[in-house]
């Protein structure tokens, strides 16, 4: 099946959650085939707290979790039935490289 790359667009600071969720619930289902990875794009930015270097994780795209599916009723009856979701907002996005 043809995969393509969604953000889905979910309660802010819910994205770890609803990643796991995500994983969990496709990883039971029998339709692990139509699914690819579902990420939370994050970064390491070094600060500075009481003098000392920290190394933290930033999300990139604060409120959003992608997800690589091949679109389907039945994948994303799948996804919506993961609670934490603000909307039914989902975009494509075409990757060059991930």
């Amino acid at each position: 099946m043809d995969k393509r790359w969604y953000f889905v667009q979910v309660y802010s600071s819910m994205e770890k959650s609803v990643e796991r969720a995500l994983n969990e619930r496709i990883g039971r289902s029998e339709m692990q085939e139509q699914f690819g990875r579902v990420l939370v794009p994050t970064e390491e930015v070094v600060e500075m707290r009481n003098g000392k270097r920290v190394v933290v994780e930033r999300r990139l795209y604060s409120g959003y979790v992608l997800i690589e599916m091949a679109m389907t009723d039945e994948s994303w009856q799948l996804v919506l039935v993961i609670s934490r979701m603000r909307c039914l907002k989902l975009m494509w996005i075409k990757f060059s490289r991930i």
